[in-house]
């Protein structure tokens, strides 16, 4: 039997990276994409001579890593920076996806969750899923548990937020909501639960 190829994702701050675990611990084989791309991209990842040679070795660190600060300021300087780093680590990042995906489904995983932040972005994704699952709360939420836990002031926060698409675009994308916002872990966990039957868990 197939399995059910459930995405998952949700802006910054939203407490999907918690929804993804909790998922998992119920029998869900989670696939990280943010944790493939930081892969790709640290130190003698498979991305890494690709970058360096589209951005030279200014952007790869002693260790042979990218550098993620001189590339962070690269691209917001540079519109088109952006474009040419995602061009060179999502083909990467989706090639090792589909790899191991398809190592789940021969392992017989009832549900495969694709944790991806960039799901409701990239139009690609949607297609190649059966159902999303988005994980919502509010921007106020979003901004005041990034700024507790990154030590960013809240206008910092705000910009990355505002980077994201909107909260409106990413429940428009939803078949399923988990709304974490003013309730406690456990009762997150109890929601979790709850949904876990219709994803074959």
């Amino acid at each position: 039997m197939a399995a059910l190829r459930l995405g998952l994702t949700g802006g910054i701050g939203s407490g999907k990276s918690t929804v993804a675990q909790m998922l998992a611990h119920l029998g869900a084989t989670l696939i990280d994409a943010d944790a493939i791309s930081r892969a790709a991209t640290a130190a003698n990842g498979v991305a890494i001579d690709a970058l360096e040679a589209a951005f030279g070795s200014a952007f790869i660190t002693p260790e042979r890593a990218l550098d993620r600060d001189q590339m962070r300021a690269l691209v917001f300087a540079d519109a088109s920076a952006k474009a040419r780093l995602e061009s060179i680590v999502h083909p990467l990042v989706g090639q090792e996806i589909a790899r191991q995906a398809e190592h789940a489904q021969r392992a017989g995983s009832h549900c495969i969750v694709f944790d991806i932040p960039l799901l409701v972005e990239s139009r690609h994704w949607r297609a190649s899923l059966q159902r999303v699952l988005v994980v919502d709360c509010s921007v106020q939420t979003q901004v005041e548990r990034v700024t507790l836990r990154s030590g960013l002031d809240s206008a910092a926060v705000r910009r990355i937020v505002d980077a994201q698409v909107s909260r409106a675009q990413r429940l428009q994308a939803a078949d399923y909501v988990l709304f974490n916002d003013g309730i406690a872990l456990d009762m997150l966990e109890r929601q979790v639960r709850q949904m876990a039957p219709l994803f074959g868990l």
